[in-house]
């Protein structure tokens, strides 16, 4: 069962992928697009090119999990864009959002938790 909890990183594809792509084909683009180690247990999100389905990856120590939502009606109306990157970084309940075909950047959630250093 995959488990999305906050400390989790999760990388979004902003260039729409070839969905006929599996597991293999999916790694290679984390390797050779996104310049990311796919074995390191972050989620990697992508979108199909008419923007009407996600997949997600990612590896849990035992093997590869690939999953798929394909909206029945209209598409995902939100999708980062970033200038010479390509994929941006999100927070895991920008990612709920953006599963539920909302827009993440409309949203905010509490601040990143930051260790508070108590002077001696």
């Amino acid at each position: 069962m995959i488990q999305i909890t906050p400390q989790m990183r999760v990388f979004v594809a902003v260039e729409p992928v070839d969905f006929r792509k599996g597991i293999d084909g999916l790694v290679r683009l984390c390797r050779e697009r996104l310049r990311s180690d796919p074995f390191s247990g972050s989620m990697f999100v992508f979108r199909s090119r008419k923007g009407t389905a996600i997949k997600l990856l990612i590896y849990d120590g035992r093997g590869f999990w690939l999953c798929q939502k394909r909206l029945s009606v209209g598409r995902f109306c939100y999708w980062p864009k970033t200038e010479g990157q390509s994929a941006k970084e999100f927070e895991a309940h920008e990612l709920a959002v953006l599963l539920a075909g909302g827009d993440p950047q409309a949203t905010r959630g509490t601040p990143v938790w930051r260790s508070v250093k108590v002077a001696a």
